[in-house]
């Protein structure tokens, strides 16, 4: 049997172990024995190579030298490493080691939360999408700095809401991504702003197809 370790905590706006508890169940109905922790020192005191998927649901916050150190060697060693929205996308702005691994940072949402877009599906053959067609969502639309190294699987256009980033046009923007690093595998949605959003049929589709890809 796979084993996953899910960390949850931070910003309490994104309902982390509300979340953690949707994503564990989602694993465990794929065989996957899952641990959920609430701090970071878990990454200190176990042996993270025990696990063959690892899923950030920490939004900001902050993570210690050693902490990050031991997370990214893991990951690097061949375990995988998948999550969404703040969780993953979010998580301790001052790491710079933790952005480079995950192939992207959050740094704006226009509109805040509400704001009515589509995602669009590039690949309905690939197994990260198969099955999933395009789809509309009500929430925050993450405008991410991304890594150009990322393979992109789905993205939502902007501008919707009105700012000043429309004077740049139009943007297609990374919903889902895959990158690797070392021997692990990434996987990235920034779907998911709170728990009845991480519910919604399509999320749950592609956060079990990426964490089961991301697996090792």
């Amino acid at each position: 049997m796979k084993k996953a370790l899910i960390f949850q905590g931070g910003w309490e706006g994104h309902e982390p172990a509300e979340v953690a508890d949707i994503l564990k169940g989602i694993l465990e109905e794929e065989d996957t024995e899952v641990k959920i922790t609430d701090t970071l020192v878990t990454l200190e005191e176990e042996e993270l190579n025990f696990y063959d998927l690892i899923v950030p649901n920490w939004t900001q916050g902050k993570i210690t030298k050693e902490q990050l150190h031991l997370l990214v060697k893991a990951v690097e060693g061949g375990v995988g490493l998948a999550g969404l929205h703040g969780g993953m996308g979010d998580s301790f702005r001052e790491a710079v080691d933790y952005q480079f691994m995950v192939g992207g940072q959050w740094v704006a949402h226009p509109g805040n939360d509400g704001v009515s877009y589509t995602v669009n599906i590039l690949d309905r053959d690939n197994p990260l999408t198969k099955g999933i067609e395009d789809f509309q969502v009500d929430s925050e639309q993450y405008y991410m700095h991304i890594d150009p190294a990322v393979k992109v699987h789905a993205t939502t256009k902007f501008p919707v809401a009105p700012g000043p980033h429309m004077t740049n046009g139009e943007v297609h923007m990374p919903v889902v991504w895959t990158k690797g690093w070392g021997k692990g595998k990434i996987y990235y949605c920034s779907l998911g702003h709170v728990a009845e959003i991480v519910r919604m049929p399509e999320v749950k589709e592609l956060m079990k197809k990426g964490m089961l890809w991301a697996t090792r």
